[in-house]
């Protein structure tokens, strides 16, 4: 309750500590100003609309949270359940859209795995489900084509993969430390979420961890260090469709002595991170976990420097159009089915703009074949 006084400015008044203050509005018995209220909806990431009702919104079903021990006082949190409201509601809407079609079916491996706890047979079934090859991801030049290829594949067999790492503004980024991603394992319109604040060579493991949620039927939020459960085998799961175990045995590693140069060329040849090859030479008992982390903590940093030199280095120039990061996001599948819906009137531009999460004027621009779209 402090946090969010804080956030709001709310102070201490007549004796009267700024929480209490606080809690006295919530309860109906304090004093709200028109000048409060608006810095309450700004930071609340909650329509004017929601403060105006006789009950708190019924809260949106996001399936489980798998994330470990996640900080309930980070700010981000409240970033992360205003990005998972808007997701449900679109899936929702998405979902709607289908079944509008004559010849929707549902996604057959939406929960066809529930009793798998072996992630070799997991891995072995994602890999039959959407015809994923190894050859091909790590014959892609970059982990981000490599990424591509894996997306394609999956959104090709129904799923709906976006990319979203904010709240709409890169003001409201939320740090992977808080979530990595999130599935929606509904059979008719599965969704996955893939944050990406987080790495690209990142992103086809996180996908790959939410695919595993998916056919385990069992969505929800992902994110921390999964020690046990369904997380744990989700990671092993990603990890072993992306690489052998013969490929770390490889790797040279002497109890806390692990050659940096070898994690980083084999990261390199095979379009994953840096950070998942050192997990799973911790995994593998090569490692102590205190190495581990130092190894976690190095890459993240590394990345970070370079992000922020990338940034500086690119300031000024022309980069793509907010169109095209806006398709790049949203992903080949569910633009697909909002210009369906359009070209046969079974969504409205207002409706789609809703299921996109963009303004109604920005739909038709929005939905032009990116041959067509001004890249520069």
């Amino acid at each position: 309750m402090d946090s969010a006084a804080r956030k709001i400015g709310l102070g201490a008044a007549r004796g009267v500590a700024a929480a209490d203050r606080l809690a006295a509005i919530e309860a109906g018995e304090g004093e709200l100003s028109a000048a409060l209220l608006k810095r309450m909806v700004q930071q609340y990431h909650r329509p004017l609309l929601t403060f105006y009702l006789s009950a708190p919104p019924a809260v949106a079903d996001i399936g489980q949270d798998f994330r470990t021990l996640p900080d309930q006082s980070d700010p981000s949190n409240v970033l992360l359940a205003t990005l998972l409201r808007d997701v449900t509601a679109r899936q929702a809407l998405a979902r709607d859209a289908l079944e509008e079609e004559e010849d929707v079916v549902p996604v057959p491996f939406v929960g066809s795995e529930r009793a798998t706890r072996d992630p070799e047979r997991l891995s072995a079934a994602i890999v039959e489900a959407i015809g994923f090859s190894r050859a091909e991801f790590r014959a892609c030049r970059t982990a981000e084509e490599a990424f591509t290829y894996l997306r394609g594949l999956v959104e090709a067999r129904g799923v709906f993969v976006l990319l979203a790492g904010d709240c709409g503004h890169h003001t409201t980024a939320i740090d992977v430390k808080v979530f990595r991603g999130f599935a929606v394992a509904d059979p008719i319109a599965p969704f996955i979420v893939v944050n990406d604040q987080d790495a690209k060579s990142a992103w086809s493991f996180t996908l790959l961890h939410e695919l595993s949620h998916l056919l385990l039927g069992a969505g929800g939020v992902s994110g921390g260090r999964p020690s046990a459960g369904v997380e744990r085998l989700c990671n092993d799961t990603a990890a072993a469709t992306l690489i052998s175990p013969a490929e770390i045995d490889d790797l040279p590693a002497s109890g806390d002595a692990v050659e940096v140069e070898g994690i980083n060329a084999l990261a390199d040849r095979i379009n994953v991170s840096r950070t998942m090859i050192a997990y799973q030479l911790f995994a593998a008992g090569r490692v102590s976990e205190v190495r581990w982390i130092s190894l976690r903590d190095q890459f993240r940093a590394e990345w970070l420097a370079a992000k922020d030199k990338n940034r500086e280095r690119s300031r000024g120039r022309p980069g793509p159009s907010w169109y095209v990061v806006r398709q790049h996001r949203l992903g080949s599948a569910l633009l697909s089915l909002a210009r369906r819906g359009i070209a046969d009137g079974s969504l409205t531009p207002s409706r789609a703009a809703r299921m996109l999460g963009v303004k109604p004027m920005n739909v038709y621009p929005l939905l032009a074949e990116p041959r067509r779209m001004n890249a520069g």
